[in-house]
């Protein structure tokens, strides 16, 4: 939320509200800060900056120019967190959804620092508090204060003294109360109601300067990208749990089984039982078989173990079409792009045999920079159509969620090719 919430919001409600919220006092706070803060950036920036043009024949004066960027960016860090005073929460820098400028080093700040539009907008915010923001706030703030206290502290002022005022005497504690207090009070309410409205339009300039529309668009965007990879990531895992629990757990228990009926089908006599405990031996493999494949749809355990590479050899080792595999990929890659890449093969071959009368199929897998190439191809009749009842179309969305694409192509009379592109960044 911006200016549209917090003091602002408190300003535009019931005056009684306001008067008594902690939003003037949190405002007042705020303006009294920047005081501080813009004379010191002021003395910092002149000295840095003077001496930096005096010196820049040789290297220490552009070292000291080229550290502005760096400290200008701490006095952005110091005023995005002031900004919790008066709005409701921090605003949110560019340079947090820039990974180049928070990850590096000094050095690579420096350099990233000219390729950033963070940097300069923060170095203008800076030289704009240095030389105007501290000064309106010290002026506003030398009224606000001085005026009230001056209306109210009337009595104690003139407790020994005569003052006339528009032709009135005052020489008593008593008449100084009547002829303050109600000034002093108004005086009050409008130093509150200025230094609020105040502070929440140097807020609305910070939060412009500092972190524009655009930036917070990024931001959000950069969000929900690892929100939504995050969750990739944790369904990913709870599929590995489900296939760990089923292989170690159910199949075991079908395999002792099995083992169990197969032995009882040795010693058995001839007769009814035994027709029966054969028919129970061949239903328990049956569902043995059953499971494996439910597991291997769930989350392979050769893809755990192993790896993609072994994975889709595996794969296209029990396909009925013929498989050449050619995969030039590292030992690993990130967990759910090496279970959206096998499901993507598992679902292409699967089509490949039902469907495409193809004599042979390919399989083509890369990296190239910090992407994951692959393509599926085989000489069958094509015309596919993926929305057409086709896995691949909810093996779209898997794609998708990792900032990947699956596409198609599949012309009248072949080939078919399914292609997948996705990054294979560290972030889960």
């Amino acid at each position: 939320m911006g200016s549209s919430g917090g003091a602002w919001a408190a300003v535009r409600g019931r005056p009684w509200r306001f008067l008594f919220s902690r939003w003037p006092w949190l405002s007042l706070v705020y303006l009294a800060s920047s005081v501080p803060v813009g004379l010191g950036c002021l003395v910092v920036l002149a000295l840095v900056v003077g001496l930096g043009v005096l010196t820049a024949v040789v290297v220490v004066g552009l070292l000291l120019l080229a550290g502005v960027p760096l400290f200008t960016a701490v006095i952005a860090a110091m005023e995005r967190a002031r900004l919790r005073l008066v709005l409701p929460r921090e605003a949110a820098g560019p340079r947090a959804t820039t990974r180049a400028a928070t990850r590096a080093t000094t050095w690579e700040r420096l350099r990233a620092g000219r390729r950033v539009p963070a940097s300069w907008s923060e170095i203008g915010y800076s030289v704009l508090l240095a030389s105007v923001l501290w000064l309106v706030d010290a002026t506003v703030l030398l009224f606000a204060v001085a005026v009230p206290v001056v209306l109210l502290l009337a009595p104690v002022l003139v407790r020994d003294d005569r003052v006339e005022v528009s032709g009135w005497s005052i020489d008593s504690p008593g008449e100084a109360w009547f002829a303050a207090a109600g000034p002093g009070l108004v005086s009050l309410v409008v130093a509150a109601y200025v230094v609020t409205a105040l502070a929440c339009g140097q807020a609305a300039l910070t939060r412009l300067l500092l972190d524009p529309p655009e930036a917070r668009l990024t931001a959000a965007v950069a969000e929900l990208r690892r929100s939504r990879a995050g969750l990739v990531g944790a369904f990913e895992a709870e599929r590995r749990r489900i296939e760990r629990d089923l292989h170690d757990g159910v199949q075991q228990r079908l395999v002792g089984l099995t083992m169990t009926l197969g032995q009882a089908e040795l010693e058995a006599p001839d007769g009814p039982a035994l027709d029966l405990v054969r028919a129970a031996h061949a239903q328990a493999e049956g569902a043995l078989d059953d499971l494996r494949a439910a597991i291997r749809g769930i989350h392979p355990r050769v893809l755990s173990d192993h790896g993609l590479v072994a994975a889709i050899h595996e794969i296209a080792d029990r396909s009925p079409v013929p498989v050449d595999a050619d995969l030039l990929l590292p030992s690993r890659l990130p967990a759910p792009v090496e279970a959206a890449a096998y499901f993507v093969v598992s679902e292409a071959l699967t089509n490949i045999a039902r469907h495409a009368h193809a004599r042979s199929a390919r399989i083509h897998a890369w990296t190239f920079g910090d992407r994951l190439v692959l393509t599926v191809v085989d000489d069958g009749a094509g015309g596919a159509d993926p929305a057409a009842g086709s896995g691949l179309a909810g093996l779209a969305l898997r794609v998708e969620a990792l900032d990947g694409t699956l596409s198609v192509a599949s012309p009248a009379g072949g080939p078919t090719e399914v292609r997948m592109e996705c990054p294979i960044g560290t972030d889960p």
